[in-house]
């Protein structure tokens, strides 16, 4: 059961009806596609190569994609001032005692230390290092397979299956299905949003200055988006059946509007 009403991202329509000629230059990270971005080493995952969405200087807080080589034995990487997400989108990993294949989600809390990770044949997994959320209260870690959680509708067309959910700060991390056919309305949420295009097919509005810029993902596709910036609209929606996962660290409910007006965008 959902614990709020989450008209979430309003997701990609026909590629026809309106990609810009060129990818939209935004101030925040948006149109993003992991295959454009540059490998780098993880320094705290020796031996493992990434791509790196986004990341603070300051606190080391990041969101990447990993690739776990074949026989690769370690840890999870974490530091005990910093909670730990991952998402496994292809390959198998063990994390601990526990076998985990494309959909196997893992949430490991600030102060924890000390997991395995394995990998035999190699995967690919999304891998999220953050700040400890201001009112958390989940304080032990969350393992789950993804696969045997339900579809919930919560609008004509979208589904979730919910990750995780905070009730301290808020913070939420579910997976989300849109099927091609679903009319989104322009939305903005009062927390910044993360995404990552698992699957599909999908196009996207954002809304900047008061005009619409739209473009296209694809499997690999990424956004952080800054709280308080509509999005969605009539030119979006999924192109195919798509999936996203999609994080936020705190709550504060979703708003609608009728059309893209000018807004301030908030920074990170």
């Amino acid at each position: 059961m959902i614990r709020r009403l989450i008209f979430l991202i309003p997701i990609a329509i026909l590629a026809s009806c309106a990609a810009t000629a060129s990818k939209p230059v935004l101030p925040y990270p948006a149109f993003a596609n992991a295959e454009e971005l540059p490998d780098m080493f993880m320094a705290a995952l020796p031996g493992i190569r990434g791509k790196q969405f986004v990341s603070d200087i300051r606190t080391r807080a990041s969101s990447n994609r990993i690739d776990i080589p074949a026989d690769w034995r370690g840890t999870t990487g974490g530091n005990a001032g910093k909670a730990l997400e991952i998402f496994v989108l292809e390959g198998r990993i063990r994390l601990s005692e526990f076998e985990l294949g494309p959909g196997g989600y893992a949430y490991i809390p600030a102060g924890n230390l000390g997991f395995r990770i394995e990998s035999d044949n190699g995967a690919r997994l999304l891998y999220f290092l953050d700040d400890p959320a201001d009112g958390a209260v989940i304080q032990t870690p969350i393992i789950l397979d993804s696969g045997l959680l339900d579809w919930d509708p919560i609008g004509e067309g979208i589904s979730i299956k919910e990750l995780r959910y905070d009730p301290g700060s808020g913070a939420t991390t579910w997976l989300q299905l849109v099927e091609p056919g679903a009319t989104p309305r322009w939305e903005s949420s009062a927390s910044m949003r993360e995404g990552y295009l698992v699957r599909g097919r999908y196009q996207h509005s954002e809304c900047f200055e008061g005009e619409a810029a739209t473009w296209e993902y694809l499997p690999g596709g990424y956004f952080q988006r800054p709280a308080g910036v509509l999005n969605g609209g009539p030119e979006s929606g999924a192109v195919v059946h798509s999936v996203w996962f999609l994080r936020e660290p705190t709550g504060g409910g979703v708003y609608s509007a009728d059309r893209c007006v000018a807004t301030e965008v908030e920074a990170n």
